[in-house]
């Protein structure tokens, strides 16, 4: 990393916070609609007081008054709502030349909370950065290293991984693919053991069942769904599913999908589908040229974008791709997710970002639209990015609704997401624990990152 680097970086990030400091402590939402999202209403007509990065006060206009330092922010005829949660995303180290883009991208976008699912020591360090506000992004929690077949070579050497990721002090553990049976429950027995929650893929050689038994904390992906829903000793394609299996999305029951579902409602197991990656992966009626011209797309490396359209070609390419399955693979997927809402098993808003046609903080905004086309209201949707977050982390009273004594990490709309779950886009302001940043600093902060 050279010194140049650490200079913009810094730069950039303290630049953003003095800007806030500058501005006082205090900021004040006058005249606005609250969405709180604890119940689907709008409250009208509101005053909303921050002050040090904390909601003191919510009330009419009329009975709430202004503190004297504050920013007066005008909400006449706009939406206040809580800041979204990327609940699959991946965030690059701090030596990363990409770190400032992924955060800034995440932040314009409002994303406030992001958990990380393929972390490295140096998260720790930005973790406690972002917490004590003296690095500006979306809250952080991480992992550590995966658990895959490369990094755990024996059930011992899995068991011993998770007491040594447990004592580095990472919030959870990540699951990739290649663990044998016997390696993930080693693994498993032992982040039960000490309280850490495992989270991520399902093991080919496990199972959603078993993933299920074992306490899986999240299934990222509906990882392993569409393998549950063959018929008894059906190993279509010599067990090649293709692409979370979109390849046997043909040969799949779909009479088997309000039991796996109700199964993964009874574990108290979450899901975090990433329907955008999914879809912006298999679904051929999007041709790798044309998403490159996205308008997103001109927010991240040339390099990138292309190696993207060359991913999506070799899954198009492939010998066993057919349109027409991988369109019944979406519909499955759909009706799987409404299944597992309809059973009241916990959903979570999450893109896989950056990704393959993901980019950070816009994807999770396509994320909200996938999750409407599969039959959540728009209410709903927004849910799994904002109090189901808070929920799932047992921090209802920290973050995850509009209300007084919860961190400031708020989304200032031009128009009603309740009303179109499009109008999340329409975004007037981002405030991140309190840092306020208008519409003129978040389109100079994504100028920076405009090719």
């Amino acid at each position: 990393m050279t010194a140049s680097f650490v200079i913009r970086t810094s730069f950039f990030w303290c630049a953003a916070l003095a800007v806030s400091a500058a501005n006082g402590e205090s900021t004040a939402f006058v005249n606005v609609n609250v969405v709180p999202m604890t119940s689907e209403v709008v409250v009208e007509s509101q005053t909303v007081i921050v002050v040090d990065g904390v909601i003191t006060r919510i009330g009419g206009v009329a009975d709430t008054a202004v503190p004297d330092d504050a920013v007066v922010v005008d909400g006449t005829d706009r939406f206040l709502m809580p800041g979204l949660g990327e609940m699959h995303g991946h965030v690059p180290g701090r030596t990363s030349g990409n770190l400032d883009r992924v955060l800034g991208l995440y932040v314009a976008n409002g994303v406030t909370t992001v958990r990380g699912m393929l972390g490295q020591p140096s998260h720790l360090v930005m973790r406690s950065e972002i917490r004590n506000r003296t690095m500006l992004g979306p809250r952080l929690i991480t992992s550590g290293p995966s658990f895959n077949d490369r990094s755990v070579s024996s059930p011992e050497q899995g068991s011993q991984m998770v007491r040594d990721q447990h004592e580095a002090g990472y919030d959870f553990l990540k699951i990739h693919p290649g663990l044998t049976l016997k390696e993930f429950n080693a693994v498993a027995g032992a982040a039960n053991d000490l309280g850490i929650r495992f989270a991520g893929h399902v093991p080919e050689d496990v199972g959603v069942q078993r993933a299920l038994a074992a306490g899986i904390a999240t299934i990222d992906h509906l990882d392993g769904y569409m393998e549950a829903l063959l018929p008894p000793n059906d190993d279509p394609l010599g067990g090649l599913a293709g692409f979370f299996g979109v390849f046997i999305a043909d040969q799949a029951d779909l009479s088997k999908i309000e039991k796996v579902a109700q199964a993964t409602a009874d574990a108290k197991v979450w899901n975090v589908p990433t329907e955008s990656l999914f879809e912006h992966v298999t679904v051929a009626d999007w041709s790798p040229e044309d998403m490159a011209r996205w308008p997103e797309m001109k927010y991240m490396p040339q390099e990138v974008v292309a190696q993207w359209e060359s991913a999506k070609r070799d899954v198009l390419n492939d010998v066993n791709y057919d349109a027409q399955t991988a369109r019944r693979a979406v519909e499955i997927r759909q009706k799987i997710i409404l299944a597992l809402k309809n059973a009241g098993a916990g959903l979570l808003l999450g893109s896989d970002s950056p990704q393959i046609f993901n980019v950070p903080g816009f994807a999770l905004h396509r994320e909200l639209e996938f999750l409407v086309a599969a039959g959540l209201t728009p209410f709903e949707a927004l849910q799994t990015g904002t109090v189901s977050v808070a929920k799932f982390f047992s921090s209802e009273s920290s973050f995850g609704s509009v209300r007084e004594g919860l961190e400031a990490d708020l989304i200032l709309l031009d128009a009603n997401p309740l009303e179109d779950i499009r109008n999340s886009r329409r975004i007037h302001g981002v405030m991140v624990r309190g840092t306020w940043l208008s519409r003129a600093d978040l389109d100079r902060l994504l100028g920076r990152f405009e090719r």
